[in-house]
């Protein structure tokens, strides 16, 4: 029996999910036939009001993979079945797990492009709000864009940058900024306008909207160092979001730079605060852009 990881929640309780029957690599069955029928209600709550707003607000590519995968609006998928479609557009599986894991098997899996899905979903009191990822938030999340070469290649790379983060003092810090703000919070330019890709982002029906329609964010241009230095908030909407143009970028910044000199020079100094303003930060306007087709 593997042990589970540290929680990095703010829950009295720690982790909810059962390690007891993970393997080494804090894989576990999905046992799809467990699922309640209350489970697949929530899902389909989750999944129709989601569906709504990501029409309106997600990036094309997100929507895309969203139609490419085929996920049922009212069940909780069969990851072996979303694996066939999955494994066709990137290469990349999913794999179950009982809930956060160790940073160590977490950037294994994303190496080898297997991105860990966890199996339980929310109690319906946790409609609006999750301490810990979910089967929804992991799978409507994450999963979707995985069909993006580009951003596949780019998820790829960062689990190949864990080894050099956890051996480096401050190194894991600044790598896990780097997918709170691209990876869970990012947001893109989309036919010249500002569009959601990041899974924290899209599988909240509040920050959906917020992160683009809200003036009370700041929306910057990215800059990779700027992002690795910069501390987020767990307990609130975020105060401050970055702007990629393209996937390419993302991938071209991070692929293109050793981290180790990043890590050597800021791993032990003070972050940036959440909502700080710098000289040289490139402020984005918080365009929309006009309503996309609905995925079929």
């Amino acid at each position: 029996m593997v042990e589970p990881p540290a929680a990095k929640v703010s829950s009295p309780h720690g982790l909810r999910g059962d390690y007891s029957h993970a393997a080494p690599d804090y894989t576990v069955a999905q046992d799809w036939e467990h699922y309640s029928a209350q489970d697949h209600a929530l899902w389909s709550t989750l999944y129709h009001r989601q569906l709504a707003l990501v029409e309106r607000y997600a990036a094309s590519e997100f929507l895309e993979g969203a139609r490419l995968l085929g996920a049922s609006a009212t069940r909780i998928p069969r990851f072996e079945s979303i694996n066939e479609r999955l494994s066709a557009a990137s290469g990349w599986h999913i794999v179950a797990v009982p809930g956060l894991i160790p940073d160590q098997q977490f950037f294994d899996h994303l190496a080898a492009r297997r991105f860990p899905v966890t199996v339980w979903i929310r109690r319906p009191e946790e409609l609006d709000y999750l301490v810990e990822p979910d089967v929804f938030h992991d799978f409507f999340g994450h999963v979707p864009l995985l069909t993006n070469p580009v951003f596949a290649r780019f998820m790829q790379a960062y689990g190949q940058a864990g080894a050099k983060a956890l051996a480096t003092p401050g190194g894991l810090t600044m790598l896990s900024r780097l997918y709170w703000y691209m990876v869970e919070f990012g947001l893109i330019r989309d036919r010249g306008a500002l569009a959601v890709y990041g899974a924290g982002i899209l599988s909240s029906k509040g920050e959906t909207v917020y992160s683009i329609e809200s003036p009370e964010p700041q929306r910057l241009r990215f800059e990779l160092t700027r992002v690795m230095r910069t501390d987020y908030r767990i307990d609130t909407y975020q105060r401050t979001y970055f702007v990629l143009e393209s996937y390419q970028e993302l991938f071209d910044a991070c692929y293109g730079t050793d981290f180790t000199p990043l890590y050597e020079r800021y791993g032990a100094a003070s972050p940036i605060p959440a909502d700080a303003c710098l000289p040289g930060d490139r402020p984005v306007a918080p365009a929309m852009r006009s309503q996309t087709a609905p995925p079929a």
